[in-house]
């Protein structure tokens, strides 16, 4: 479950950059801000953020996000619903989970190693697509034994798993859009 300490995204990625601010924006074309939608590395925040004056960003340009001074980053205006991302950032969105989740790799498969139950009908190892019973009894026998020490490991020990990165990828996913009332890794409470 989600942890009880909160953590500040200090770093995001960017997924879609507007020079122009959004097109949709009423105000005349002089008072409009660049902006730049992004999500947190760490918490899957979906992020507004506002560029500083003469700063282009790039798609999968990571940024700093947190306190103190900001090279790229004026501000922070906010937490954003996924219905209210640009298609372009939508449509990359999928891509940097994966990249993010391969790089902190151990953090995931450390998730395996580790997760608990919920109550005592449910499992959070449950809460992960295409994983049931079966393979929830899988996993904690298997890491009784031995502790995964990668995906394909994981991948090779429980038979008939799906691919977990993928299952990682699509839980957090599920997670940003709000399907489960359940946080194993995106971070509601806080940009």
């Amino acid at each position: 479950m989600m942890p009880t300490t909160t953590i500040k995204e200090e770093h995001a990625i960017v997924l879609d950059f507007l020079p122009n601010g959004y097109a949709n924006d009423p105000r005349p074309s002089h008072r409009k801000t660049a902006v730049a939608q992004a999500i947190g590395i760490h918490r899957f925040v979906l992020l507004e953020l506002v560029p500083q004056k003469d700063v282009f960003l790039q798609p999968y340009q990571k940024v700093y996000t947190g306190e103190g001074k900001r090279e790229k980053i004026h501000h922070v205006f906010g937490k954003i619903p996924i219905n209210k991302l640009t298609p372009t950032a939508y449509q990359e969105l999928e891509f940097v989970i994966t990249e993010l989740v391969e790089e902190d790799s151990a953090r995931f498969v450390a998730f395996f190693n580790n997760a608990q139950p919920i109550n005592t009908r449910r499992h959070q190892l449950e809460l992960l697509p295409g994983i049931g019973k079966k393979h929830m009894w899988q996993i904690i026998e298997e890491r009784e034994e031995k502790e995964f020490s990668s995906f394909e490991d994981i991948r090779k020990r429980v038979k008939l798993l799906p691919d977990p990165k993928k299952t990682i990828v699509r839980r957090i996913i599920s997670e940003i859009e709000g399907e489960d009332k359940f946080r194993l890794f995106v971070e509601t409470g806080i940009a």
